[in-house]
């Protein structure tokens, strides 16, 4: 089973790739379109994404390319992130005037790095910042990833734990081919551990509705009326729409198309919308 994941080796998203995939070979590519690409094309079975963090938010982007390539989600996995600022060996924390990591981490370690006058940089990726400081050998910088990634390239935890809060976490995506049918799924599903796949169903889908008064409300009301969760209701700009300020509203449904409920939900929405996209519906990922 390849996976695809962005990053390099010891990045968070191998970490879902491992945590999610019982004996994956785990493939890291450059970019979140890159992981896309991979999966379309078919160089790898699956990809694995995060899209959303439990500190920041709804990481735009892989929203953007979840409509765009119009890969089925068949699967979620939740990680926990634990930052730790690490260093070559020898330098302390005194030592260190510059510090490297993606944009997303340097935000969640925001409270530590402003503890201290360091220059703060971004780069593409945690593990890619660790692997950067280590292969420069500069003294005097730093990364922030997470505290696994020291023993990958030879660097030392100068602190541990310098996160924001304590329950942060990362949900990824787990994708598949579109062209495969549902029996890309239960590939992807047959190959996972069972207790990643172990939870109750969950449904990702994206709507548009009428430019009329009410229209949203009624469209959540297929849901409200049925006893139905949407458990993250969001908009994002309709960008393939020629006319500006039309917009996709994105959902994630306690729920599988498959019960009557559901599905008569799903039904009521879809006539009162110009759109409606289902995204996939797979295990929702434990949160260990």
């Amino acid at each position: 089973m390849r996976v695809a994941y962005t990053g390099e080796p010891g990045a968070f998203a191998e970490e879902a790739v491992l945590r999610f995939f019982a004996s994956p070979a785990a493939v890291p590519v450059s970019s979140f379109r890159a992981a896309f690409e991979a999966v379309r094309d078919g160089t790898v079975t699956a990809g694995v994404v995060p899209v959303e963090s439990s500190l920041l938010g709804t990481i735009r982007e892989n929203l953007d390319l979840l409509w765009e390539f119009d890969l089925p989600i068949v699967g979620e996995v939740s990680v926990p992130v634990r930052l730790a600022l690490l260093g070559l060996p020898g330098d302390t924390l005194d030592d260190i005037t510059r510090v490297f990591s993606i944009s997303a981490a340097l935000a969640q370690a925001d409270a530590f790095l402003q503890s201290r006058p360091w220059t703060v940089q971004t780069t593409y990726n945690t593990a890619g910042a660790a692997k950067q400081v280590a292969e420069r050998g500069e003294r005097g910088s730093a990364a922030v990833a997470s505290a696994r990634v020291a023993a990958i390239y030879g660097l030392s935890v100068l602190a541990d734990d310098i996160q924001s809060g304590s329950n942060n976490r990362t949900r990824f995506a787990v994708i598949a081919r579109a062209g495969d049918g549902p029996e890309a799924g239960a590939v992807v599903l047959g190959a996972a551990r069972p207790a990643a796949i172990a939870g109750p169903a969950r449904t990702s889908l994206a709507f548009a509705v009428r430019n009329v008064p009410g229209s949203l409300y009624r469209s959540l009301g297929a849901f409200a009326t049925r006893g139905l969760n949407l458990s993250r209701l969001e908009s994002r700009p309709w960008t393939t729409r020629v006319s500006r300020w039309e917009y996709l509203f994105w959902v994630d449904l306690d729920g599988d198309p498959a019960e009557p409920a559901c599905a008569a939900a799903l039904q009521e929405l879809s006539g009162e919308t110009e759109l409606v996209r289902i995204l996939g519906t797979y295990p929702k990922a434990p949160e260990d």
